[in-house]
This record gives C-alpha cells, structure tokens and sequence, in this order.
C-alpha cells in the first residue's frame, strides 16, 4: 500500500514548481550558494504550517523518526547532503530579504492560473495593517532616554496611531491584493511600524502583472510620487482625496464605488489573514529579521494555499484556516 503526502509536504512540493524570480543584475562578491534559496523556502514553509519560530525547533522537529518527518528531511536534501545547523542560521536569517519578490512572482503567477479578472475589473488595493509586537512596548520617554525597561521589549518594532485601534507599538504588514472574487496578495513587505504607507508603496507595486489597471488605497496614498509611478505605468491611481465631506468634485460617485470594492477585498483579507496565522494578538517572533521572515513566509504560505486549494477544486475564499491547522 502507497501511502499518500500529507497536506505539508504537497506545499512543500509546490515550492518546487515556483516561478524563480530574475537574478539580480550583478552577482554579489563572495562564495556562490551551496544551496538555493528554493530549500530554505521550504524550510520557512514547514516553520509557518507548525508554528517553529527559531532554527532549534525547526531542527529538533525534523529530527522526529516519523514517515512525515523522513519525506520533508528529503526534501530539505540536496546531492545527499543536509545543511549545517550554522547554515541553517545563517540562511534563515537572510531569507526575509528574498521574501518579497517571491511573494511577487508567485502573485502574477497566481493572477495568470486563477484569472480573477476574467469576471471583474482588472484592479488592486494596496494599504498596510498593524501587528503588536511581541512582549512589552518601549515608551517615547526611554527611548529618547536610550533605556530598555525590560528585557522582553522588542527595540526594533516602533509606534504607530490606528484609526481603529488607537496606539500601537509594533509592526507594519504592507500589502497589495487583488480586487476580485479571490483576494491574491500580489505583493507584500513588513516594516517598522512608523513607517509611512506611501513610503513603502513604490518598493511594492512594481511586483505588479501588467494586466492590473486600477491601484486603490485611503488617503495615504494620494501622493505625487505614486501618481506619477501610475501615470508612467499607464496606470489609474483612485484614492480618497483630502478635504470635508462631503465631496462634490467630478468623478466622486465612481470613486465610492472604488473605495466600497478596495475596503471589501483588503479588510476581510487583513482579517483572515490574521485569523488563519493567529496574529490578532501579538506576533510570536522578536526583532526585524525573525517578524519579517514569520509575517511575509505567512503570506507566502497563504498564497500556496491558493494554488493547492485550486489545482484540487477547493473554495478559495472559505476554508483555509482549517485546511492550514490540518497540515
């Protein structure tokens, strides 16, 4: 009898068939890879399915001598040869900064399997929404004092004022998401918390597929610098314009129809996302490296869920956090 993958080694074969993002322009100096970024993005996959947060557990959990445990150190094998716990670190720690253009590529891929436009316009909305960091906040008067109050604070995340959630010490997960019947995250980063949307805006939309017509945001990103990149992009940028409401400029009816749809796709993603990775509360990692690894390999995880739940014919809107606590 031939048992069957379980549900985290069929993702963990998905990485396999990923489109390879294109290679910088210039190779950077030093040694080349023993080992592709491919096999270290399956280990981030295992680590965000079970819930591993440092290379010890990753390790320590592959270690188990179960049928599972053997196919994924397989996986995680290359010529015979399995990765060195310092390599592990080493790599692990640097994969964050590969995170956002994988999670790019896998979105125009995705864009081009499922065709959500197929049936809607061809738009995207971008915003950014807010993670506590883990263990305590460092407030305004030691950090200017240069002090740390306590050892759990996390002195890399920063604060930030939420319309909804009042003061937040912590983190930014920028996101860009297709507006149609299924919400594809297209592109992502996470920062500090103080850092300004239409700042990060330019490093994301250019992960953009060609056939995204429409980007959507608030007010944060009517700015002339985004504008301008739309404008050059033959884009359309529809954001809330400043001023007393009500507005009563050309054009202002079309665009409620706009901000209806932008609200509707990336709230109820933020929210399931946040759901499906248990990060209402605060995020189980600590420093830039480690939250950015865990916050984007989330979103990367996210998105192969999409494409199995597809290939399988599986609801890609309802179902997903269940599917991910049964892998």
């Amino acid at each position: 009898m031939i048992e069957e993958d379980s549900l985290l080694v069929t993702l963990v074969r998905l990485v396999e068939r990923l489109p390879v993002p294109a290679p910088p322009a210039q190779r950077r100096r030093g040694r080349p890879k023993t080992y592709p970024d491919q096999l270290f993005l399956k280990a981030v996959v295992i680590m965000i399915v079970r819930h591993l947060h440092t290379v010890h557990e990753l390790l320590s959990v592959l270690e188990q001598p179960t049928p599972e445990m053997h196919s994924l150190r397989t996986l995680l094998t290359l010529d015979g040869r399995f990765p060195t716990r310092r390599t592990w670190e080493r790599r692990l720690q640097a994969i964050p900064s590969s995170l956002p253009a994988h999670i790019g590529c896998l979105g125009r891929a995705l864009l081009a399997l499922i065709k959500p436009f197929a049936s809607s316009g061809r738009a995207a909305a971008i915003d950014s929404t807010v993670l506590r960091a883990r263990g305590g906040v460092w407030h305004k008067k030691d950090r200017e004092a240069g002090t740390v109050p306590h050892t759990s604070i996390d002195t890399e995340a920063h604060w930030t004022k939420s319309g909804w959630h009042g003061w937040v010490y912590g983190w930014k997960l920028h996101l860009v998401v297709s507006v149609a019947a299924v919400w594809i995250p297209l592109a992502a980063e996470l920062t500090a918390a103080n850092v300004a949307d239409n700042e990060q805006a330019l490093t994301l939309l250019p992960e953009l597929a060609a056939e995204v017509r429409y980007v959507l945001g608030d007010q944060h990103y009517n700015d002339p610098s985004i504008r301008e990149w739309c404008e050059q992009t033959n884009r359309e940028l529809v954001a809330t314009r400043r001023g007393r409401y009500p507005h009563r400029d050309g054009g202002v009816e079309v665009r409620r129809v706009f901000h209806s749809l932008r609200s509707r796709a990336i709230e109820n993603l933020n929210e399931q996302f946040k759901g499906s990775f248990d990060v209402h509360g605060q995020v189980p990692t600590k420093g830039l490296s480690n939250t950015r690894r865990f916050v984007l390999g989330a979103v990367f995880v996210y998105q192969l869920t999409l494409w199995y739940r597809y290939e399988h014919d599986l609801d890609l809107r309802v179902g997903l956090k269940p599917f991910l606590k049964a892998a």
